[in-house]
């Protein structure tokens, strides 16, 4: 058979002609070994094939399908499908997947460590020549004897998180390759620091906490923050989430603001503020909540609440204020991977204290002038925070770098002026820039501003980037979680983690 493009118009040919009627057969699955259009909860399959009929048919993690088959628009960029594969082949526990529009074929594989990469692309026009090497990995013969359910598998699926004493189980996404940069990191003296995850510490085991800090609003602060908890929680690290806001965004974000009126407000008791005030009581187990409907799995936040700035009077006069959050977040060194701090666009102590308490920075920025012009007031306020963390014995707050956030996806403007404005950061602030880069799409906005209909009423109900493409898996979407899932894994290599 032939798979020229032009047999392929649509998706439907792409199913008939290609899968169907050529590689399917080709492959030694009869029509009773696969599945089409398969629905489990928010996944749509176009195809699962199994290792041996199971009837009546039944999908889980403990039967596995062997591969699971995604048929695209010949004029579909399949790069755009390849994360919505990944988390199918995660969730459902299988080991291959194919995408393919007619004009190209990709097959991916995931390895009992959970990576998922690449193993096989060929044009369209070229499966019937190759077609001995796909048989080779995708044949029902070669799949028989290969077992596709492992103890092992299930258990890296499967992991436990603690808050207050109280374990959940979730399932595990996969993780993709390293896309980290070779680009030092550096202290924010200019200090070229080779490895950021050796200035301070060394062992793998020990918390790393990282603030998210711009002394200018609208650089998407929270955005970061929020959804790097997520994506770092779904790549099975246990997150603590701490809002030093008294906007509260990352609350609401992480859907913890559900009331609808002051007198129903479960917050204002028990957020930051109670978290700071004292030495003696109100630790991170007593105010850390669990996020609502945010990601899956939710994280662990300290809340912030509006109230938060009547009190900064009170805890400025009580110097041990600064240093309170040190103490406490190393009474849950074991029980966290990693803490993000969302900060305000401040240089007061409730952006003070997170600088205090972290290892690492991270600035996000539009890059924009006024963006740009706010790093050396950045640096100043972090030369005067590390003046403070000597005398408290603690070293030099680490900058993993300045990190392009909110950037316009206009091709114009990112051929022209965004190469302009990276190259300010470096030549004229000395600061690293981050190789990843958090772009401006619908989706980020439309991810917090969801609501649902409770009462008759409209209830907040926000999601993660992650959350909200098992929702409404857009390419807008798509595009987006694979920003944070390349910022992720940039992070975990900077601070020393896997």
């Amino acid at each position: 058979m032939n798979f020229e493009p032009e047999f392929c118009s649509n998706e439907s040919e792409v199913i008939s002609k290609v899968i169907v009627s050529y590689l399917l057969p080709e492959l030694g699955y009869p029509p009773d070994s696969w599945n089409k259009e398969v629905r489990l909860a928010n996944i749509r399959l176009d195809f699962l094939t199994l290792i041996t009929p199971i009837l009546p048919f039944v999908l889980n993690k403990i039967s596995p399908p062997a591969i699971i088959i995604e048929a695209k628009h010949p004029n579909e960029n399949l790069a755009r499908y390849k994360r919505k594969l990944v988390r199918y082949l995660v969730n459902l526990n299988a080991r291959y997947g194919v995408l393919t529009n007619g004009k190209e074929l990709k097959i991916y594989e995931r390895n009992a460590d959970e990576e998922i990469r690449l193993i096989f692309e060929c044009l369209g026009r070229e499966i019937t020549a190759k077609i001995n090497d796909i048989r080779a990995i995708l044949g029902k013969t070669k799949l028989t004897s290969i077992p596709v359910t492992r103890d092992t598998d299930i258990q890296q699926h499967v992991n436990t998180t603690n808050v207050a004493g109280n374990k959940k189980t979730y399932i595990r996404s996969a993780s993709q390759d390293s896309t980290a940069s070779d680009q030092l990191s550096q202290d924010i003296t200019g200090n070229k620091i080779e490895n950021a995850g050796n200035k301070i510490e060394n062992d793998r085991s020990k918390m790393r906490v990282i603030s998210i800090y711009h002394n200018k609003g609208g650089v998407g602060k929270t955005t970061v923050s929020v959804n790097l908890a997520a994506a770092l929680s779904r790549k099975g690290k246990r997150v603590l989430l701490i809002d030093m806001d008294a906007q509260a965004n990352t609350t609401f974000a992480t859907g913890l603001i559900k009331f609808q009126f002051e007198e129903d407000d479960n917050i204002i008791n028990k957020y930051v503020y109670q978290l700071l005030e004292s030495g003696d009581s109100n630790f991170i187990a007593d105010i850390a909540r669990r996020s609502d409907g945010f990601n899956t799995p939710e994280v662990d936040v300290i809340p912030s609440h509006i109230d938060l700035i009547v009190h900064q009077d009170k805890l400025t006069q009580i110097a041990v204020s600064r240093s309170r959050l040190i103490v406490k977040l190393r009474q849950v060194q074991d029980d966290y991977d990693i803490v993000i701090i969302d900060t305000p666009p401040s240089r007061d102590l409730y952006a003070e204290i997170p600088l205090i308490a972290s290892n690492y920075l991270i600035i996000p920025s539009d890059l924009k002038p006024f963006a740009n012009q706010g790093l050396n007031n950045v640096k100043n306020f972090v030369k005067q925070v590390n003046e403070y963390r000597e005398s408290v014995a603690r070293d030099s707050l680490v900058l993993l770098g300045v990190l392009p956030s909110r950037i316009s996806t206009n091709s114009q403007y990112l051929k022209h002026t965004f190469p302009r404005q990276k190259k300010v950061i470096h030549d004229r602030h000395n600061l690293p820039l981050m190789e990843s880069i958090i772009y401006e799409r619908t989706a980020l906005s439309a991810s917090v501003s969801r609501t649902k209909k409770e009462g008759g009423l409209e209830i907040p109900d926000p999601k993660s980037i992650f959350e909200l493409c098992e929702f409404e898996s857009t390419p807008s979407a798509e595009q987006s979680a694979e920003d944070f899932e390349s910022l992720a894994v940039e992070v975990l290599n900077k601070i020393g983690l896997k």
